[in-house]
């Protein structure tokens, strides 16, 4: 089985956490293993709609970005991937507090990838649960203003 550069792993959270729409919405990767990963996002009030909850939008962004890097986890070194479908329920409202979202690779194909996540409220409450379609993109690799070490260890 393969097991990710910790090197890697610090430096593609460097990257992606300080990506502007990560940092627009407060939204950190806080752990990423093969075929797992972790997301939260820090509620404010710019998260929320009219009616004082968080709007759909910020579960959709965190579901979406836990599925993607759980899958991308188990993907190639040069490999990307893309969105292709999102499904979202929406199980119960949140205001305030933290958004933790656990990201899952279902099943990592040639040609697609499946993923799921679900949100909890740090409470443990259940907030959303969602799956993810991806589109593998063959060399197309991770784009990184320093070169990155190898993804996988023994490689």
């Amino acid at each position: 089985m393969r097991e990710l550069n910790p090197e890697y792993v610090e430096q593609i959270g460097a990257s992606v956490n300080g990506c502007p729409y990560f940092q627009l919405l407060s939204m950190k990767l806080v752990q990423l293993k093969i075929g797992r990963s972790l997301l939260h996002i820090d509620l404010g009030l710019k998260h929320l709609q009219p009616f004082g909850v968080v709007h759909g939008g910020v579960f959709s962004s965190i579901i979406d970005a836990a599925a993607f890097w759980a899958v991308y986890s188990e993907a190639d070194e040069d490999t990307g991937m893309t969105t292709v479908d999102l499904k979202i329920n929406y199980l119960a409202p949140a205001s305030k507090g933290t958004m933790i979202a656990e990201g899952r690779s279902i099943k990592l194909g040639k040609t697609l990838g499946l993923g799921e996540a679900t949100v909890i409220d740090d409470e443990g409450r259940m907030l959303a649960h969602g799956t993810s379609t991806l589109m593998i993109l063959q060399h197309f690799p991770f784009q990184s203003a320093t070169p990155l070490p190898f993804k996988f260890l023994g490689t």
